[in-house]
């Protein structure tokens, strides 16, 4: 008995010396520090903190062999993901302020002279087409286009008429300025047994449009034959309220003009002058323009009395 008692202490001898250290070792030193961390943590320095296992494994750290030579093998953890960064305005968009910013200085840029470009000063801005009165060149060509188209309408309504009561010839290609020959007037009146008598075949007269015709009468005198009455002054003048600018209408044409100026010698008794001398002396413009004047200024002062308005 004695003998297997001894045998079996020598068997357990032999094992425990044939055991392998560094795995005896190292299961001494997990006990250890399993003891230790349920205590609080190691005291002893000479042992060295055991690392811990990844977030949300729940094993210790005796538990994490894997291979048979003893090594641990544990898996790293994951690095967190850093957030990007917020943008504070630098990087691609500066090149882009920088652009609006040199942009908007090239369009401020240029300025009118004298004009001041300080922080406090408002920006200029160009006056659009149309939104303003016209500049003095603007204005001279629009007139001049309303008063072009004005007559050569008027050119064409006075070809189409089928009487012939008045005919029209430019002086020196001028649209601006006419020469009209009124071949008819009241056939029961003096003024037309004179013409007959004196084989006068029409009244001329010479019309010239002010640049701002319609909208101002044009000026009117007769060339010949040298007439008396009929409210004809001295140059050729001709005494007609609707020839001044107060009397005067847009809407008049020079064929109604013209029709009124026949009425208005019937209603004068105008007559050819047949007085010797007299009668070859012709109408100048000067004197009738002068004239003209004149019985306008005494007309302002004293009213339209003869003729009426509505006799032109």
């Amino acid at each position: 008995m004695a003998t297997l008692l001894r045998k079996i202490g020598l068997i357990r001898l032999h094992n425990r010396d044939t055991e392998d250290p560094k795995h005896h070792h190292h299961h001494r030193s997990s006990q250890q520090g399993s003891s230790l961390r349920g205590r609080g943590g190691p005291k002893n320095g000479s042992n060295k903190p055991q690392p811990q296992g990844p977030p949300g494994g729940g094993c210790s750290s005796s538990s994490s062999e894997s291979s048979p030579g003893g090594r641990k093998t544990k898996k790293a953890p994951e690095p967190a993901k850093q957030p990007p960064p917020p943008r504070t305005g630098g990087g691609r968009e500066k090149p882009r302020e920088a652009a609006r910013e040199s942009g908007a200085g090239r369009e401020a840029a240029p300025q009118r002279p004298g004009s001041s470009s300080g922080p406090g000063s408002a920006p200029l801005v160009p006056l659009a087409s149309g939104s303003g009165p016209l500049a003095p060149a603007g204005r001279q060509q629009h007139c001049t286009q309303v008063r072009t188209r004005r007559l050569m309408k008027e050119l064409q309504d006075i070809a189409r008429l089928s009487d012939r009561f008045i005919s029209v010839e430019l002086v020196d290609e001028s649209l601006f300025d006419w020469n009209v020959k009124l071949h008819q007037v009241d056939k029961d009146s003096v003024l037309w047994q004179d013409m007959k008598e004196t084989n006068t075949e029409y009244i001329l007269l010479n019309l010239t449009f002010p640049d701002n015709f319609p909208f101002s009468p044009p000026f009117m005198r007769v060339l010949s034959p040298r007439l008396e009455n009929g409210y004809v002054l001295d140059g050729g003048a001709i005494c007609m309220e609707l020839l001044t600018p107060r009397g005067w209408s847009s809407a008049y044409t020079v064929e109604a003009v013209m029709r009124q100026f026949a009425a208005s010698l019937v209603k004068g008794q105008g007559r050819i002058c047949r007085k010797a001398g007299k009668s070859k002396k012709s109408f100048s413009r000067k004197e009738a323009e002068a004239t003209f004047k004149s019985l306008v200024k005494t007309h302002e002062k004293y009213g339209w009395v003869t003729p009426p308005v509505s006799d032109g």
